[in-house]
């Protein structure tokens, strides 16, 4: 008998969790500020539901049919579907993008752990751009401090794994989740009440088009697609655990919802603290790392408030580093006949050591350069600009072309009603061809700006 969550709760709690990440919660906040806020929200919104969402339907639906990992899935419902076993490399590319992923995930996640502490321990306190600057580059620069934190985190995500769907997954999100969401609230109210919160909320949510560009229709498009985690199997093997009973549609709306308000929440808590220290909303990648700790040094009760968003950072990278473990794992169970415990060891020792090639590209290996840059430049553009976008283009054409209207009703249970309509149409033409515009953005091919 294939595992199962218990209930509905916990599997939103589990693939919201997936999906809530460092690329709500770090990335969304800069790629908004520099596109302009409102306008780009407004199509971030359009784009989520509208392209994320019936991906996200799709992956759920394979994942509940198949009721395998991602690869024996493919393999399994291409045969029925078409007669062909060869789309079980959609299911492998997808185990490898995760499993890739989470070798630089773990790296950068373990920086959260880092800043927590130095948060806790009161280090920003005083100080200035430069030495800010300067904790962010010492630990970047030390192999000793990023191996410390990249280990515990991944000894930390092995453990919640290799304990299992219900000690183990259902634990960690029931705990996680809503710790994650109770921190994002108490720094809301911090942001209301010592922020400028009036300017955060202008800026996020009154649209100014002319400050969105077609670059920035595409990046809304980009940070849609990639914050649901999507097409790297994640939430296929997810949904191989939702009980037949459950609803796909209303779980995966509910997933979506959830995501997309952490991101919203992440914009609210940081922007207010951006304009009321008079610093640049559009700062980048650098905005939560280097200057939210410099402007929450001159508020009120900052310390603390410091604490409790790197702890949030890092409640989010661990929710998303099980996920992207567990379907290799899933697969070493079925296909290798490993218990889950030494499947989990096994695929969180792999990634442990991959991990250092990451760690090592920041310092000592920082001028090994091959194709397009460093390991970390090659693995980020691998999987961010060719695997992950070509994972969700072809399970929405499988959900939406391969697979027999019959089956997929069968899985969705509207086979006559509008929202089965509704979601084949945007599986079967808009969210292909909104991939595909990801991936052409991606690699360049619109780099002038406009398609």
């Amino acid at each position: 008998m294939h595992g199962q969550w218990s209930s509905r709760l916990v599997f939103i709690l589990a693939v919201a969790g997936s999906a809530v990440g460092l690329g709500n919660i770090w990335k969304f906040p800069y790629v908004a500020g520099q596109n302009g806020g409102g306008a780009f929200v407004l199509v971030y919104l359009l784009c989520v539901f509208g392209v994320g969402l019936p991906i996200m339907i799709a992956e759920i639906l394979l994942g509940r049919r198949g009721r395998r990992n991602p690869l024996s899935t493919m393999r399994i419902l291409g045969r029925e579907e078409s007669g062909s076993t060869r789309w079980q490399w959609v299911g492998l590319m997808g185990m490898v993008c995760g499993f890739l992923i989470l070798s630089f995930y773990s790296v950068i996640a373990g920086w959260t752990l880092h800043y927590f502490l130095l948060a806790v321990g009161d280090s920003f306190a005083g100080a200035d751009a430069d030495q800010i600057g300067q904790l962010f580059d010492g630990l970047v620069g030390s192999v000793s401090s990023q191996a410390l934190w990249h280990s515990v985190f991944m000894a930390v995500t092995t453990l919640v794994v290799a304990r299992g769907l219900k000690g183990g997954l259902e634990q960690a999100v029931r705990i996680m989740v809503p710790a994650l969401v109770a921190i994002m609230l108490g720094l809301l109210v911090y942001s209301i009440t010592s922020g400028d919160f009036a300017r955060g909320v202008t800026f996020l949510f009154r649209p100014d088009f002319s400050a969105l560009t077609a670059n920035g229709v595409l990046a809304a498009l980009g940070q849609a697609f990639f914050s649901l985690s999507v097409g790297m199997g994640a939430v296929m093997a997810y949904g191989a655990y939702l009980p037949q009973q459950e609803s796909i549609v209303q779980t995966s709306f509910a997933v979506v919802s959830a995501d997309t308000a952490v991101a919203l929440l992440a914009g609210l808590v940081i922007f207010p603290i951006v304009f009321a220290n008079g610093l640049d909303p559009a700062e980048g990648a650098g905005l939560v790392f280097q200057t939210l700790p410099l402007a929450l040094d001159q508020m009120p009760g900052g310390t603390v408030v410091g604490a409790m968003f790197f702890l949030l950072l890092a409640f989010a990278g661990l929710t998303s580093s099980i996920s992207l473990m567990e379907p290799v794992v899933a697969w070493l169970i079925e296909a290798r006949d490993m218990s889950r415990a030494g499947a989990g060891v096994l695929c969180g020792t792999a990634v442990w050591l991959l991990g250092f090639l990451t760690l090592l590209s920041f310092n000592v290996a920082a001028d090994w350069k091959f194709l397009r840059g460093t390991w970390f430049d090659n693995i980020d553009y691998l999987t961010s600009n060719i695997l992950l976008p070509a994972g969700g283009f072809c399970i929405t054409v499988f959900a939406g072309w391969v697979m027999s209207r019959e089956s997929s009703a069968e899985e969705i249970g509207f086979s006559s009603g509008w929202v089965y309509t509704v979601w084949r149409m945007l599986a079967r033409y808009v969210a292909p061809i909104a991939v595909l515009l990801v991936f052409l953005n991606a690699i360049g091919v619109f780099a002038d700006g406009s398609p």
